[in-house]
C-alpha cells in the first residue's frame, strides 16, 4: 500500500505507542482458541513494525505482556511465551533488514529464561540499527515501573547519592524502564476499548488518543495510517491556548 498523500512525513509522532488488543475475542469470533488469535496477531506487529519504518517514525512501543496479563489461564501464558519465542527467532531478519533496533521494558526477570535468553540475544543482535527502535513491553505494568522508581530514588537518597531537593521529572524519569525513550505522542488501543490498561501513565501525559474497533489480528497499514491522518488534525498545546501555539 502506497502512503497517502495527505499524510505529512514532517509532522509524525515520535514516539507511537500500541496497546494490541482482541485477539481473543478475534478467535473466539472464528470458533477457535485464544492461541490462534495471538499467532494470528503476529502478522499485524510485522505488518505495523515495518510501516512505521517506511513512515520515518522513530520509536514504536508495543504493549505485549502485562504484568496482569500472568493471571490468564495457565495454558495461554505458555502459548504466549512459546510464540514469543518463535516470533523473536523468526523476525530477527526482518529487524536486521529494516534497520530497526528491539528495546524491552518491563520485569524481564520474571520471565521464563528461555524467552529471555531469546529476547536479549536478540537485542544485542540489533543493538546497532538506527532506523527505528521497536520497544516490547513485556511484562510490563506502569505501577509497578513507578514503584521501582520510587524506591531505587529513595535508596539513593538515603545514600546521599541524590538530594530530596534534586528530585524533578528529569530525575524520575532516568529511572523510568523508558528512560532513553522520549515522551509518547500517539497512543492506539484496538478492539474497541477505551482505557489505558496500566500501560505508560507517566510517559504519556500528554499523549494524543486513538481508539479503534477493528480487533488486532485485522489491524493493518491503512488503520495505521488512518490513526496518523487523525493525530495530524489534531492541535497539540501542552496546556497553552490555541493563539500562543500559532
Amino acid at each position: 500500500m502506497s502512503l497517502p498523500e495527505n499524510i505529512n512525513k514532517d509532522n509524525l509522532p515520535k514516539h507511537l505507542a500500541i496497546i494490541m488488543d482482541g485477539n481473543g475475542r478475534w478467535a473466539k469470533q472464528k470458533g477457535m482458541l485464544r492461541a490462534f488469535g495471538h499467532e494470528s496477531g503476529t502478522k499485524s506487529v510485522r505488518a505495523v513494525v515495518e510501516s512505521c519504518a517506511k513512515l520515518g517514525i522513530e520509536n514504536l512501543t508495543l504493549y505485549a505482556f502485562s504484568t496482569e496479563n500472568w493471571n490468564r489461564p495457565k495454558l495461554e501464558v505458555e502459548a504466549l511465551m512459546k510464540l514469543l519465542i518463535s516470533s523473536l527467532k523468526g523476525e530477527l531478519k526482518t529487524l536486521a533488514k529494516n534497520d530497526i533496533r528491539l528495546n524491552s521494558i518491563g520485569n524481564l526477570d520474571s520471565l521464563p529464561a528461555s524467552v529471555k535468553k531469546e529476547l536479549l540475544d536478540v537485542i544485542e543482535k540489533t543493538k546497532d540499527n538506527k532506523r527505528m527502535t521497536l520497544t516490547l513491553a513485556l511484562s510490563y505494568g506502569s505501577r509497578e515501573e513507578i514503584m521501582r522508581a520510587v524506591r531505587n530514588i529513595s535508596d539513593k537518597v538515603k545514600n546521599n547519592i541524590i538530594s530530596i531537593t534534586d528530585i524533578d521529572e528529569s530525575i524520575i524519569n532516568q529511572h523510568l524502564y523508558t528512560h532513553d525513550l522520549p515522551d509518547v505522542d500517539l497512543v492506539i488501543r484496538t478492539s474497541g476499548e477505551h482505557r489505558i490498561s496500566n500501560f505508560l501513565l507517566w510517559q504519556i501525559a500528554y499523549a494524543e488518543f486513538y481508539f479503534t474497533d477493528v480487533l488486532w489480528p485485522d489491524f493493518r497499514e491503512k488503520d495505521l495510517y488512518d490513526a496518523i491522518i487523525s493525530y495530524q488534525k489534531r492541535e497539540r498545546r501542552f496546556g497553552k491556548t490555541s493563539e500562543q501555539i500559532k
